[in-house]
């Protein structure tokens, strides 16, 4: 992706997600030499901040995910069970852009339609070795009710609706209708090493430097 692009889609993110009266925190403006600077320490070693990402497939429209670490645990925490266990991402998912299929080992999340089009996830259970199997049903809780589903089966959550996933589940997904704002709060979230994808992809974007960055990445750090 190039620089310019990354920044014209935190400018356009940023309005819409502003548009719901949600407000972004206030690091989310710093600028690059804030964020490098001691007072960021923390934000960096958590990942807080702006993730965009194309996958590395280079179709940003077609496969990709806009999404801001607004909070985040560490991994030593989780290990001792006490402290800061948790985390929460807010996220945009554009109409019909794929979140390819993925799972966690560790992260626990649910992931919540806060407002715009309905948000489609295809859910598969894991098979013993951990891989997708064709066959299992998959059950997940949704806003404390069961939802079951065939393997493969597409969950629609309509604005306000929400689902939980536990370590394992293979998920993808994808906004209808128009643009998705998504909530996720979930247990520490580690997106370098707890995301295990089906098909051989990056986790995140090969940057082309055409322009200087508005703000830092995440993956910047």
């Amino acid at each position: 992706m190039k620089r310019t692009e990354i920044n014209d889609i935190i400018a356009a993110g940023d309005a819409f997600i502003r548009s719901f009266g949600y407000v972004m925190p206030p690091f989310a403006y710093w600028s690059p030499d804030e964020i490098r600077a001691p007072q960021a320490d923390t934000i960096r070693s958590r990942g807080l901040g702006w993730d965009i990402t194309d996958y590395g497939a280079g179709r940003f429209d077609e496969m990709g995910l806009f999404l801001f670490t607004t909070r985040n645990g560490t991994l030593d925490d989780l290990g001792k069970g006490r402290g800061m266990l948790y985390a929460e991402k807010i996220m945009i998912s554009r109409r019909d852009q794929l979140s390819p299929m993925h799972r966690h080992d560790l992260k626990a999340e649910d992931i919540i339609n806060r407002g715009g089009g309905d948000l489609v996830i295809e859910l598969f259970a894991p098979d013993a070795e951990g891989g997708i199997d064709p066959a299992a049903p998959v059950t997940v809780p949704c806003d404390g009710v069961m939802r079951h589903l065939d393997a493969g089966g597409r969950l629609r959550l309509k604005p306000g609706e929400s689902v939980t996933l536990m370590p394992g589940i293979w998920h993808a997904f994808w906004a209808e209708g128009s643009d998705c704002l998504i909530g996720e709060v979930s247990t520490v979230n580690d997106d370098r090493t707890d995301n295990v994808f089906r098909d051989p992809i990056g986790r995140f974007s090969t940057i082309e430097e055409d322009t200087a960055p508005r703000h830092l990445l995440v993956s910047d750090y």
